[in-house]
């Protein structure tokens, strides 16, 4: 679901980040580690496909990332911890779902940022390559 499909509002109404004052250090610090949670391959995956699938057992996204369930579950602790997934049991079965819809916004925007950065990047390379 992209920023503009979302039902749920990722955040209380806040100014637009250009309106906004200055990070503080602490508030930086804490975008800091937002980022480094989510900057992982097997984390990124592991959310894009709770996105994707809106829910899923310990036992298919494990086989959906192609890992182990131990792994995966650690990996899912992590992100439960910092409010980002929940979990639901449901017999033996234990159920992951994105909980904080800013996350899904937020990949969607890297997503973005990625690939326009690289084109942008590659089409420097070309006028490099024209204007010699």
């Amino acid at each position: 679901m992209s920023m503009n499909e979302s039902k749920t509002p990722c955040c209380p109404v806040t100014p637009e980040l250009a309106k906004r004052s200055l990070l503080t250090e602490e508030q930086a610090l804490d975008l800091e580690s937002t980022f480094k949670m989510l900057a992982n391959n097997t984390r990124l995956r592991m959310l894009h496909a709770l996105a994707r699938g809106g829910e899923l057992c310990v036992t298919d996204l494990a086989e959906t990332v192609g890992m182990k369930q131990q792994a995966v579950s650690n990996q899912l602790q992590r992100l439960a911890d910092r409010g980002i997934v929940e979990p639901r049991r449901s017999g033996l079965q234990i159920y992951y779902h994105i909980i904080d819809p800013c996350v899904i916004s937020l990949l969607d925007y890297a997503w973005c940022v990625t690939k326009c950065s690289s084109m942008r990047a590659s089409e420097r390379v070309e006028r490099g390559r024209a204007a010699t």
